[in-house]
């Protein structure tokens, strides 16, 4: 059916053509769209209103000529079954039933790839997590994780070179923070002790980290080892320690949720580096710049911001606007054209002051560059109640939380189910249920039904030679309908930066399949039908498995708990 429609799509773009051009006026664009309603037909068709406008006609008229002009097309002669007016002038379209069923030979025969684009070479940076080294990842981390590494997998389905990336702001006053709570931990004070510092950290962590330095341990993290001297006086130490410590934690962390990167950026670099000192000298050269009050500014109302921001403080200090544009330079110069970055909707603010950053640099960037992704926070719900804080973080709840008390499938599903921009209540209790009420659950599910009937068929597995013909109930074409979406809605899921689209199409393909497996028997008497529904299953298994894995959830083959009104195919 891909190829069908794709043969359609050309049929009906040259054919409204034809009819623009023989009235001297412009084409509009021309596309399918999904019905409404399943009984108006498989495809529609709004080609015409457009047209109508132009050409300064009915537009149900327009619609009929436009059905006479597609009907003269070999495609729609071929794939169509039927086209009818309908409304003020839209044009619903059935397919031909063997339309509908070429899609299961087109899944079957791409397997894994089926969906995605070949590579056109394109390079993209999607910059997520990017968590101080402070603490331990929270659920605020877990769901930006969660939607960065979807994106990056929707990007990669369509032929994008994808580099994932995580900042490391190891520089400023809140490493300097962990490092005074670890030290104060290693004199011997705790939270509530009148010396225990009012702005330290207070989570259990920290009395782990100051147990590992004193006993002079070596930590690992992604790009360096640190073994701790034991010296409580040594302040640096204690802060190249911790953060070594917590950096290990949270590659930790994010193994166990399955996400990785390509690379670790430290902000310390850019001072290091002189790329802040160079991004100053850039931006001053440019003109944008004035002193007011002994601090130095950006005047990037210039760019649409609502106030001019400063830069370099009085005290000489930065802000952290200045390391954050020299970030994207860096960006910029390495060569990505395109960058997506995935922060939560507390950056809002920085969004304006960073591209006047980078538009007043000189360097070439395009406006509106980088792209972002913001996303709200995450309230968890556990027993009825609003959890708040974790004992070992001291202050919220960790994502290893969330994993340990459900499963990794589980919070991947769960916190990309959502647009990132709304706020989203993560229930463990529902995570927990074996029901259709638990969406990963039942999407899940879906796919170990597919199996389970599959190694009860004890026929050929090679359905490349089913008689896919035989294919003709209703909740079989609704299934082979849905199956067909599976690309285009990748591509558009990719270009909305939407990862939430693929679990709710993967909702839709698991209903679709339910209802089907609920309305038709699969293990039949006549072979051929059972081949050819057999065929039909297996297909289904591989987009839920394709669509799955771009969200890092599994397929299982069968559920550790299974549905307590599971039903026995037969």
């Amino acid at each position: 059916m891909i190829q069908a429609k794709q043969a359609l799509r050309d049929a009906l773009r040259q054919a409204v053509a034809g009819l623009a051009q023989a009235a001297g006026a412009t084409a509009p664009e021309a596309d399918f769209e999904s019905p409404k309603q399943a009984a108006h037909g498989d495809l529609a068709i709004t080609a015409a209103m457009s047209l109508a406008r132009a050409l300064k006609k009915n537009p149900r008229d327009v619609a009929a000529a436009l059905v006479q002009a597609l009907q003269q097309q070999p495609a729609f002669q071929r794939w169509v079954q039927a086209l009818e007016v309908a409304g003020p002038g839209f044009i619903n379209l059935r397919l031909a039933a063997a339309a509908k069923q070429a899609v299961v030979a087109e899944v079957l025969a791409a397997g894994d790839a089926f969906g995605r684009q070949p590579a056109h070479g394109r390079r993209v940076m999607v910059e997520f997590v990017s968590a101080n080294p402070t603490g331990p990842l929270h659920v605020g981390h877990g769901r930006q994780g969660a939607l960065g590494d979807s994106i990056c997998n929707l990007y990669d389905s369509q032929g994008w070179q994808v580099t994932r990336e995580f900042y490391y702001n190891d520089a400023g006053v809140q490493i300097g923070t962990l490092a005074t709570s670890t030290q104060c931990r290693l004199k011997g004070l705790k939270p509530g002790d009148a010396a225990w510092p009012e702005q330290a950290y207070n989570g259990d962590y920290i009395a782990d980290i100051a147990a590992a330095f004193a006993a002079g341990q070596t930590v690992h993290a992604d790009d360096r080892a640190f073994t701790a001297s034991g010296d409580v006086q040594d302040l640096d130490d204690i802060r190249q320690f911790a953060v070594a410590y917590l950096r290990h934690e949270q590659d930790l962390d994010l193994r166990a949720f399955g996400v990785r990167f390509d690379n670790y950026f430290l902000e310390s670099s850019l001072y290091t580096d002189g790329r802040v000192d160079d991004t100053v000298r850039r931006l001053v050269a440019s003109g944008k710049t004035f002193e007011d009050g002994g601090a130095l500014w950006l005047r990037s109302t210039d760019y649409g911001d609502d106030k001019d921001r400063v830069m370099r403080k009085s005290d000489g200090t930065y802000t952290y606007f200045l390391p954050d544009v020299a970030y994207h330079v860096n960006k910029w110069e390495r060569g990505f054209a395109k960058v997506v970055n995935v922060q939560g909707s507390d950056h809002h603010g920085t969004i304006a002051r960073v591209r006047a950053g980078l538009q007043a640099a000189g360097v070439g960037i395009p406006a509106g560059w980088p792209d972002y992704v913001l996303h709200k926070m995450v309230t968890v719900m556990k027993g009825g109640q609003e959890v708040k804080i974790s004992k070992r973080a001291g202050s919220y709840v960790t994502l290893r939380d969330l994993i340990d008390w459900t499963s990794r499938d589980a919070v991947r599903f769960f916190l990309i189910s959502r647009k990132a921009d709304t706020e989203f209540v993560f229930d463990v209790d529902l995570a927990l249920k074996a029901n259709d009420e638990n969406p990963v659950f039942y999407v899940q599910y879906a796919h170990a039904r597919i199996c389970s009937v599959l190694a009860q068929y004890g026929g050929e597995r090679d359905f490349a030679h089913a008689d896919l013909a035989l294919l003709a109930a209703p909740a079989e074409a609704a299934l082979m309908l849905k199956l067909a979406e599976y690309p285009e809605m990748l591509t558009r899921a990719a270009a909305d930066l939407a990862p939430h689209d693929v679990a709710f199409y993967l909702r839709e393909l698991a209903a679709a399949f339910h209802t089907y497996y609920a309305a038709e028997r699969f293990l039949v008497d006549d072979p051929a039908l059972a081949r050819a529904r057999m065929a039909l299953l297996a297909a289904t298994a591989q987009v839920l498995r394709n669509a799955l894995a771009l969200l890092g959830v599994s397929a299982p083959q069968q559920m550790l708990r299974e549905a307590p009104t599971a039903e026995v195919a037969a």
